[in-house]
């Protein structure tokens, strides 16, 4: 393509003609098309360089997948718009990605929570230099707090957090590089420039003071143009005023940075008492020889749900129910504390890096069927 064919093409595209479309990861049921526009993606991926403070001069080791918007915005746009060298890996494998930045000098990492963890536990770790990594981004997950500790210490990186979703292009929210370390470990950070995020009581709508939890809504440039062939869908997440209601859980804190507390189709409701997943989740991070763990409802007769925990452990470690349960007794109310632990190799994932909770639910009721015990 010479110039002119070049030029010819630009006039017959504006910037809210469909980019691309990208299919949701599937994490809750069957993918949707989502319409994303030139004028979504340009813009949220130039806003996420600039929080990177990318120039010409960094690296950026790619081993996200490209056909999800992770590796496209926040991976490829951005170095588009700056000038960044991307160093790509075919698919993800601890051990390329480690070599990769080694032998390239990487100034910059992404990956969803799942890949830090293969990296940081990988045996050749540490004959790896990671000393050239500078700030990278965690997301795509819930972002457990001791594994982004774990990544600041081992890879040098003032790494930050991306919260949103594919309809939202996808960042909505980002910690800076200038933010407390316990802000860029604890929050997600404040909007994008140019984006409304607020919290709306899912029940009245009306919005949340700060520190009060509802559902993380968004409006502006970075709302796709809807569900391809799907305006039922599509009304049903964005509403009239021209919010997009994610379907999260969080709160806004009086510094204006916001923290997701879980999803609203995954929160546990035991007894008429809400259990927020992550809040177990990041509690049996502290036991001793976890590696992984996902803390999903299974349907019980008597109180509507139990708290059921996965847990992957680290290599050559060897723990039973009851030594999960000692150690949650008296450390955290006793609701919350799982009846039922299943120890699994892996979680079922998505092909962008995000862990399928629904099938897990799925499983936990095969896997107590298997034993023959029947939820109460």
């Amino acid at each position: 393509m010479d110039l002119a064919d070049l030029e010819a093409v630009k006039r017959t595209v504006l910037p809210h003609d469909v980019m691309m479309m990208q299919y949701t990861s599937g994490t809750t049921g069957f993918p949707k098309g989502v319409m994303l526009s030139h004028f979504n993606l340009a813009n949220n991926g130039f806003l996420t360089g600039e929080h990177m403070k990318f120039t010409d001069q960094d690296k950026l080791c790619v081993c996200v997948p490209l056909f999800h918007c992770f590796g496209v915005t926040l991976a490829t746009t951005n170095c588009l718009t700056h000038g960044c060298t991307q160093v790509m890996v075919e698919r993800f494998d601890p051990l390329v990605v480690l070599a990769s930045i080694h032998k390239e000098r990487c100034t910059a990492l992404y990956g969803v929570p799942t890949m830090f963890i293969a990296e940081l536990n990988h045996p050749m770790f540490d004959l790896f230099d990671m000393s050239s990594l500078r700030t990278g981004i965690m997301a795509g997950a819930l972002c457990p707090i001791e594994l982004m500790k774990r990544v600041s210490e081992k890879m040098f990186m003032t790494i930050t957090s991306v919260y949103g979703l594919t309809e939202s292009s996808p960042g909505m929210t980002q910690t800076r590089l200038e933010d407390t370390f316990e802000v860029r470990t604890q929050t997600v950070g404040r909007p994008y420039e140019f984006t409304e995020v607020v919290v709306l009581n899912p029940e009245t709508g009306e919005e949340c003071p700060d520190n009060v939890a509802g559902e993380i809504c968004c409006r502006g440039y970075l709302v796709m143009k809807g569900y391809y062939n799907n305006p039922q869908a599509t009304a049903e997440v964005i509403d009239k005023n021209g919010f997009l209601h994610s379907g999260d859980i969080g709160i806004r804190d009086s510094d204006g940075n916001y923290r997701i507390t879980g999803r609203i189709k995954d929160m546990i409701i035991r007894g008429g008492e809400n259990i927020y997943p992550r809040e177990v989740e990041e509690f049996l991070y502290h036991l001793e020889g976890v590696k992984d763990v996902q803390v999903v409802g299974v349907a019980s007769e008597k109180y509507g749900e139990e708290v059921g925990a996965f847990i992957v452990l680290k290599d050559g470690v060897s723990l039973d129910e009851q030594a999960v349960v000692d150690f949650c007794r008296g450390k955290i109310a006793r609701h919350k504390i799982p009846k039922y632990i299943f120890f699994v190799d892996e979680f079922p994932m998505t092909g962008s890096g995000k862990i399928q909770k629904y099938k897990l639910r799925e499983m936990s009721l095969e896997l107590l069927k298997a034993q023959g015990i029947v939820p109460v």
